[in-house]
C-alpha cells in the first residue's frame, strides 16, 4: 500500500526503489505511534469478544460493532495484511489494516488509528499532504476487502487521538483527545493506477520527479555538486600530467616550459 502512495507522490522515487532497490532515507520509527496503535487495537478487542460497540462508537452515533473475523489479526499485521492479487497488472497487493467494523447493513468498515499532538481540535481532514495520504490509505484498504468479496462501506473513520500539551503535569502519562472522523471514499483511481505501476516498472525510461519532491530535489543538486568535484579533479589531474609531461630548460636564470 505505502509503494502505490510513493508511486503517486513521485514517480521517479518509486522507479528507483523498486526496478534498481535505490530507497528513500528512512524516518525514524513512530515508537509513541507504534504504541497507541497497539493499546487501541487491545481496547477494541475487547469490545469484539463481546459483539458490542466500544463507547466512542456509541458517544458518535454509529452504527458499528468491531467486526469479529478469524483473520482479522493477519490483516492487521504489518508486511502481511489483507491482500489480492490483481491479475491484469500482475501485482500482488496488500495493506495492513488498523481495524474493521461491521455496520447493520452488514457492510465492512473500514477504521484507521492516528495519532498527533496539535494545539488545534482535529474535527476534519485538511487538504495538506499527509492528509491527501490517510485519504488514499482508506480508500486502497476498501479496495482490497471489495477484491477479497467482501461488502464494504464507502465510509470509513479514522480515529484520531491529538496529544494533550495543557496538563499541569506530566507524571509519567501521555493524555489524548479522541475524536471520530468519517470519510467517504473512492476507489475508483486505484485499477487506472495499477496499470501505470506496471508500466513504469517494466520500461526503462526514468520517469519524472514528483511535484516538489524534496529527496528529488537532494538527489540532483547533490549529485551536480559531486559531478563538478569530479570534473574540477580531472581537469587539476590533466593539467599537472601536462606541466610534468614538459621539457624544462633554465636560460639566463630564466624559466622555460
Amino acid at each position: 500500500r505505502s509503494k502505490i502512495d510513493l508511486f503517486i507522490d513521485c514517480q521517479r522515487c518509486f522507479f528507483l526503489s523498486e526496478r534498481y532497490g535505490i530507497k528513500r532515507p528512512k524516518f525514524p520509527p513512530f515508537t509513541l505511534n507504534i504504541a497507541v496503535d497497539a493499546l487501541l487495537k487491545k481496547e477494541f478487542d475487547i469490545y469484539r469478544s463481546k459483539g458490542q460497540k466500544h463507547p466512542l462508537m456509541k458517544s458518535y452515533g454509529v452504527d458499528a460493532i468491531p467486526y469479529h473475523h478469524k483473520d482479522i489479526n493477519i490483516w492487521r499485521e504489518n508486511f502481511v495484511g489483507i491482500r489480492f492479487h490483481d491479475k491484469e497488472s500482475s501485482l500482488l497487493v496488500f495493506g495492513a489494516i488498523d481495524d474493521v467494523w461491521i455496520n447493520s447493513k452488514e457492510e465492512l468498515v473500514v477504521v484507521d488509528y492516528k495519532a498527533t499532538a496539535k494545539d488545534s481540535k482535529i474535527e476534519k481532514l485538511d487538504d495538506s499532504r499527509w492528509h491527501n495520504q490517510y485519504r488514499r490509505q482508506m480508500e486502497v484498504y476498501q479496495w482490497l476487502l471489495k477484491k477479497n468479496g467482501f461488502k464494504t462501506s464507502s465510509t470509513g473513520y479514522f480515529v484520531y487521538l491529538n496529544g494533550k500539551k495543557d496538563s499541569k503535569a506530566f507524571d509519567g502519562k501521555l493524555e489524548f483527545d479522541i475524536s471520530l472522523i468519517s470519510y467517504v471514499g473512492d476507489s475508483s483511481w486505484m485499477d487506472n493506477t495499477l496499470k501505470d505501476i506496471k508500466k513504469c516498472l517494466v520500461s526503462g525510461d526514468i520517469p519524472p520527479m514528483g511535484d516538489n519532491c524534496e529527496y528529488c530535489d537532494y538527489r540532483e543538486t547533490s549529485g551536480k555538486v559531486f559531478q563538478n568535484i569530479v570534473n574540477n579533479k580531472v581537469k587539476k589531474k590533466k593539467r599537472d600530467s601536462d606541466i610534468s609531461g614538459n621539457d624544462i630548460t633554465v636560460k639566463n636564470n630564466t624559466l622555460f616550459i
